[in-house]
């Protein structure tokens, strides 16, 4: 695809990803960032790991961060963090400054009724606790996907999880 046929792409992140120094990590450059909110999902926090899902949820709503401008590249990048357990779908968000109505893409948890989807998942806890070990991964996975190396991104995920060793 030559690069004049790309667009760019607005994204709705609601964990990690609202930190720009993950981002930075992810896209080697921190987009524009705006506060957004997404009705009609809830964020939860997954039994055992570091990191949030959203489902759709009639009467919630989840605050977090658009990323604007982000290239088909940068995109993949995402994709691969994700990895398979979740779908990126188009949803509607209102930015909180001005109210406007935007579609953009985020990640939805595929597995609605996932046991392990536990409660309410913090932003601020998760800074405190564990946003150098999330830095520290996604260099690693940043670094992977440029020289794979006979690695999977499925190298990774254990590394994200509660339970993991810490380096």
């Amino acid at each position: 695809m030559s690069s004049s046929a790309s667009q760019l792409h607005n994204v709705f992140v609601y964990g990690s990803f609202q930190e720009p120094d993950v981002i930075k990590v992810m896209l080697d450059r921190t987009p524009e960032m705006v506060s957004v909110t997404l009705p009609g999902f809830q964020r939860f926090r997954l039994k055992g790991r570091l990191y949030p899902c959203i489902v759709p949820s009639e009467k919630g709503e989840v605050h977090g961060k658009l990323l604007m401008g982000i290239t088909d590249e940068e995109l993949e990048n995402l994709d691969a963090v994700e990895g398979n357990e979740y779908e990126r779908v188009t949803v509607g968000v209102v930015r909180e400054d001005n109210e406007e109505k935007m579609a953009v893409k985020t990640y939805i948890w595929i597995n609605r009724d996932d046991p392990d989807i536990d409660g309410e998942w913090s932003f601020e806890e998760w800074k405190r606790l564990h946003m150098e070990k999330f830095i520290e991964t996604f260099k690693e996975i940043m670094e992977w996907k440029r020289n794979p190396q006979g690695k999977v991104r499925d190298d990774f995920g254990h590394i994200l999880r509660e339970d993991a060793p810490s380096s």
